[in-house]
């Protein structure tokens, strides 16, 4: 197995992002390609400490970035020998078996919607993150790559999302929810009852498992596995959590840190205080999967460091074992879409 690292991409690249990839192949022996400037790359990798490439890694050089600020649309056509475009296209030849990048996410989804390609038959792709939740976590579609939404785009993230938590997370007959401000079937705009009666509809025919409308309590509470939404509602809902996440953090460490008697309390629960810690941390999981797209695609933070680097980078392997994409291909007939939806 071959993981493709945008080693430019971020805003701690290379180092991080190159420290990271080399722990995930310490750790696990996966294959890499590093693509970005070489000198650059080399650099950091001396500055490790390895004296030579170690084997099973390759550097293919690429002599641009793109930048966070460069418009998404055009980045990728302008900027053909950046680290993302070189990636991308290596990704499309099959040099590799899945991308890594802590890049542009405009330009990410972008270019692998022009290079990489969809899985036939998708209208959209659709970034899907785990979040934790008391019975173990769900899986988010869509996060921010969708704005503006249809219905039968919903139907289309639901089966995705629902084919990643069967594959990746390993949940038998994953609940698919709908995200919405009431669990009654008449709740929300015309997107979520037009959503509604859609997935009703796949449910009825067997195909999905889809609950009804969650409310985003009760998606914290563990009462599914899919959460379906608007890419605007879902980044939303995920910013909340983490701010509320490290909002939580916060006032614990200065709750524990008031006197001697609350240090040793602290000190009597370090382990689970640890454990949940590390449970909420973004960089344990390392990345969200960019779903529809033909190879997998796997989006870093840009602010990640080589913790959340080597996390994705072995995300991106553990995506390439499922192939969801191919489960997805095959199921491509039971979205309930018209043949003009199709087509597009």
């Amino acid at each position: 197995m071959k993981i493709i690292v945008d080693a430019m991409g971020g805003d701690n690249a290379p180092d991080e992002i190159v420290q990271g990839a080399l722990d995930a192949h310490r750790l696990d022996g996966v294959e890499l390609v590093l693509v970005g400037r070489g000198e650059e790359i080399l650099r950091v990798i001396d500055k490790i400490g390895l004296k030579e490439l170690p084997r099973g890694i390759e550097i293919v050089n690429a002599s641009e970035i793109i930048d966070m600020e460069d418009d998404p649309t055009n980045a990728v056509r302008q900027k053909k020998d950046s680290s993302l475009t070189v990636a991308l296209n290596l990704l499309r030849d099959g040099r590799g078996d899945a991308l890594v990048s802590a890049g542009n996410t405009g330009a990410l989804l972008s270019g692998a919607t022009l290079i990489v390609k969809r899985i036939r038959g998708l209208r959209r792709a659709a970034l899907a993150p785990v979040i934790p939740s008391l019975s173990g976590g769900f899986v988010l579609i869509d996060c921010g790559a969708n704005v503006e939404c249809t219905p039968e785009y919903l139907l289309q993230f639901a089966f995705m999302g629902s084919h990643y938590a069967e594959d990746a997370l390993e949940i038998t007959a994953p609940r698919v929810g709908l995200l919405n401000n009431g669990t009654e079937r008449a709740k929300g705009t015309a997107l979520q009852t037009g959503a509604y009666d859609l997935l009703q509809e796949a449910a009825e025919g067997g195909h999905l498992n889809f609950i009804g409308n969650i409310e985003a309590s009760a998606a914290m509470r563990g009462e599914c596995d899919v959460l379906v939404c608007d890419g605007f509602t879902g980044n939303v809902l995920l910013k909340a959590i983490e701010g509320t996440a490290s909002f939580l953090m916060s006032e614990f460490k200065n709750m524990y840190a008031k006197s001697s008697v609350t240090k040793f309390s602290a000190s009597l629960i370090k382990k689970d205080i640890y454990a949940m810690r590390e449970r909420i941390n973004p960089d344990s999981v390392g990345g969200t999967m960019l779903l529809g797209i033909a190879k997998p695609v796997i989006k870093a933070h840009g602010g990640s460091n080589a913790t959340a680097v080597c996390s994705a980078v072995r995300q991106a392997a553990m995506a390439t074992t499922a192939n969801t994409a191919a489960r997805l291909t095959m199921t491509i007939g039971r979205m309930n879409i018209s043949e003009d939806e199709q087509n597009t």
